[in-house]
């Protein structure tokens, strides 16, 4: 496949400056989309924008909180003045911690919900009337936890379970309007989400190594190849695939604990 004919698209992608939100930015720009790209940090997204750039890709920013709703209505109404449109929706942006149903606090499982999945529901409602306009699509980044339970990250999985369901509730109801609505589910990959969540440096490289004998394919992805997916659902080739929830996870969605 030589390109994903999406130049000119445009494309907004939450989460951008770190992990798989940068590497499918990153994936968008070579391939000459037009692009906004949102998270908290300025500086981050700046660095970013002027990378995308380089790649001859047309690039704005927009910092904002994804949780608070006057940002994500300002998010929004910046892209469809500067670009008279929106054709792609990549909901990266997530945080992962720890916790169990014993030690789980109200406030940590509203925080996680809210960043992982009540902020996927309001920037896609809030887009929609322009998505629907250019019979757009969305591509959501979920987690191999959607899929499969995992102990001691309760609210991370419930909130990617949800995100699952919310996908393909969402591409039932829109695809008579010809917006397509998929979701990706990758297994450990190397970002700074653990690192974020509050695990140190030594416990991460340990995770890493040990995530290696609980993918079958012997090793964890890299953002890279979960972007390059991405691109491929948000492109016209997979023009007829919609409320999927795509497995990118080294096979460790079919093991079984031992």
């Amino acid at each position: 496949m030589e390109n994903f004919d999406i130049k000119d698209k445009i494309a907004l992608i939450t989460g951008a400056s770190s992990g798989i939100g940068k590497a499918t930015a990153f994936c968008f720009a070579k391939e000459k989309a037009k692009l906004m790209l949102v998270a908290r940090n300025k500086n981050a997204l700046q660095e970013m924008a002027n990378s995308a750039r380089s790649l001859g890709a047309k690039v704005e920013i927009f910092p904002a909180d994804i949780t608070v709703e006057d940002q994500v209505k300002q998010c929004i109404d910046t892209t469809l003045k500067i670009y008279s449109g929106i054709d792609i929706i990549v909901n990266s942006a997530g945080i992962i911690a720890n916790g169990t149903i014993e030690n789980t606090t109200l406030e940590d499982w509203d925080y996680m919900m809210n960043i992982n999945l009540r902020s996927i529901f309001l920037l896609t409602q809030l887009a929609l009337p322009a998505l629907i306009e250019r019979k757009g699509n969305i591509v959501n980044v979920s987690s191999v936890t959607g899929l499969r339970a995992f102990p001691g990250i309760l609210a991370y999985c419930v909130s990617k379970a949800g995100l699952d369901q919310f996908t393909r509730c969402v591409a039932l109801e829109l695809a008579p309007k010809g917006v397509r609505v998929n979701a990706v589910n990758p297994g450990v990959t190397v970002t700074n989400l653990h690192r974020s969540g509050g695990m140190d440096e030594k416990k991460y490289q340990a995770f890493l190594e040990h995530s290696k004998t609980t993918h079958p394919l012997g090793r964890v992805g890299n953002p890279e190849e979960i972007a390059e997916l991405i691109l491929f659902l948000a492109s016209p080739h997979a023009g007829w695939i919609t409320g999927v929830t795509y497995s990118i996870d080294g096979g460790r969605g079919q093991t079984c604990a031992r």
